[in-house]
Order: structure tokens, then sequence, then C-alpha cells
């Protein structure tokens, strides 16, 4: 049991049930005991550019829809190659800062003991493991676009901060000030039970740098292990709030969930610059090629097993809650 005192928002914003030994205490089941002998930082070696490979695909085409607009096809295919290697470039910037910025503050604090959350010793001792895989994601992929960066010969083109950073204050500056600690461990656990369709189809891809495909793959088997965690983080987050807390915070997690999976039009404009495209076009590329409709559906159709677990929770019970994910699109998806 937890026994340092908890950071003042978190502290503001929960409030513990009378019975601190939680049926989700009980349920924890750890899925880390082979961590030591599976974990991607302990077993798994450097994944490297081969010399011998032309490396000339670093993306899928399929997962970057501006490359089969009509003005980027009429263009040599270089064009479109360059698109999708920045397309590469701001995946590994993404990963480095979510996992740096928005992952590793609410694991380090669970792991000190300072998330304002009763946990049962093992997820403290997990949340350690966690970090650690986290941190070593970050640097693995910052390794790999430098490594891109030295074989294609020009720079990753990539903006300040990646898209969900400035959503995310935006959001968290909105809230009432006693649950703005809670913001950060709520969008964490959004961005940890996304279903992510790079993780699933890299690994895949023939079509890429084999390197590519390996680093994808370690992190997809990491992040299975990280998903269940926080599944199960977010079963003790909401029993341990108090009512008014769920009302206010339901309401916010679709905005969240948004923050993550809505395409990041600036770096994807900052790619187009790149490969020569005016501003203008740029604007048309990027309206045409993600229309709110395809968008929305894409979104609820990436949350749905995140949808699904505040929905178990009783997230949702709330009308405002429930009203905030359906104009989300959230409770609608195939």
């Amino acid at each position: 049991m937890e026994t340092t005192t908890p950071r003042p928002h978190l502290r503001e914003a929960l409030t513990l049930l009378a019975d601190p030994a939680s049926d989700a205490a009980a349920q924890y089941r750890s899925r880390f005991a082979l961590w030591d002998a599976r974990a991607s930082v302990r077993v798994k070696p450097p994944r490297v550019l081969a010399p011998s490979e032309p490396g000339r695909l670093y993306f899928p085409p399929e997962l970057m829809p501006v490359v089969a607009h009509p003005l980027v096809r009429s263009r040599p295919d270089a064009v479109a190659e360059r698109i999708l290697t920045q397309r590469l470039h701001q995946y590994l910037y993404f990963t480095t800062e979510l996992e740096q910025v928005a992952v590793m503050p609410v694991t380090m604090d669970i792991s000190r003991g300072r998330s304002g959350l009763d946990l049962p010793p093992a997820m403290r001792e997990d949340a350690f493991k966690i970090t650690t895989d986290e941190a070593w994601h970050a640097q693995f992929s910052d390794d790999l676009s430098r490594q891109v960066e030295a074989r294609t010969g020009f720079a990753a083109c990539l903006p300040d901060q990646p898209a969900f950073m400035e959503r995310l204050d935006r959001i968290r500056a909105e809230l009432d000030h006693d649950l703005r600690g809670a913001a950060g461990l709520v969008f964490s656990i959004v961005s940890e039970t996304l279903i992510s369709s790079i993780l699933s189809d890299l690994p895949r891809d023939k079509r890429l740098p084999e390197a590519v495909r390996d680093l994808v793959q370690d992190h997809a088997e990491d992040e299975g292990k990280h998903h269940a965690y926080f599944r199960s983080l977010l079963e003790f987050f909401w029993q341990e709030l108090d009512a008014s807390a769920r009302t206010r915070i339901g309401p916010l997690v679709p905005a969240l969930i948004t923050a993550f999976l809505e395409p990041d039009y600036l770096a994807v404009a900052l790619t187009l610059g790149d490969a020569g495209f005016g501003v203008a076009q740029a604007e048309e590329i990027i309206a045409e090629a993600h229309p709110a409709d395809v968008t929305r559906t894409a979104i609820g159709r990436a949350a749905q097993a995140t949808t699904r677990y505040f929905t178990e929770v009783g997230a949702l019970e709330a009308q405002s809650a429930y009203e905030a994910f359906a104009a989300a699109g959230l409770l609608t998806a195939d």
C-alpha cells in the first residue's frame, strides 16, 4: 500500500474508498513475470539498417493518405518515397515524445508511490519495468531516425512538438484546477490502451527495411503487456474517484482520445513542404486526403477497446460522459 503523500492535484481529485482492498486490487495479475527474459530492452539487439538493403520505402503508403492524392501521384515516385520517409521520422519522433513526456512521468510516479492511487506492490514493481521499457522505446526510436537520416542523406522534417502535446496542454488548461493532475494519468491510460495500426501492420510489411520492421515488432511486443497494465490501472483509478470527479472527468476522455488519434496536420504540412509543395497545394492535399468523416470513423475504430474499458468501469453512466462519447463518434464504430 502506498504511504507517500500524493501530489496536490491528484490528492484533490482522488478520494480513496473506505475499503482500500478493492476488487481491482484482488484481481490484478502481473504480465511481467518473464520480463527479464522477454523485454526488448533485455534481450533484443539494437536494430541497425543493413547496408545491402535498398531502403527506398520506409513507411506503408496505405497508412499515409496524402501519397494517394492526385497532386502527389503526378510527381515522380521519389516524391512519395520522401514523404513516406518523413512519415517514419514523424512516427519515431511521436513515439519518443509520447514515452518521455506523457507515459514515463506517470509510471515513475506510480513506481515511487506518488501517484495518489492505492495500488498493490506488484503494480508499483511493474511500473518500474514499464518506465525502463518506455525509455528504451524512446531511445531506439531516436536512434533509428538518425540512421535513416544518414542512409537517405536528408534530415527529418519535424514540428517543434507533436500535435498531441499541444492538444493535451489545451485540454488541461480548460480543466478545473483540482483535476489538472489527473489529466496526464488519464491520457497515459488512453494512449496505452488504444490499438495502433502501425504496431500491427508495419512488422509484416516486407517492403520495409528489416530494421524498421523488427524495431516496431519489438515495440509491439512490449506494448501488449503495457496495454494490460493500463487497463488494470483504469480500474483502480476509477474506483478511487469521488462522484464529482467521475462526473467531470468522464466527458473529457473523448477529447483525450481525439488528441492522440487525430492526424498531426502541421507535421503533414511540413512533410509536403519538404517534398516541394506550396502552402495552397499542401492545404488542398490535406483537406482532401483527410476528410472529416473518414477521420472520425478511423478514430472511433481505433478507440474501440479504450471506449469499452471506460464503459466497463462505469465512466459512461453519467449522461454528460455518454453524450461526449457519442458526439465524438466513439459509440458507433463498426
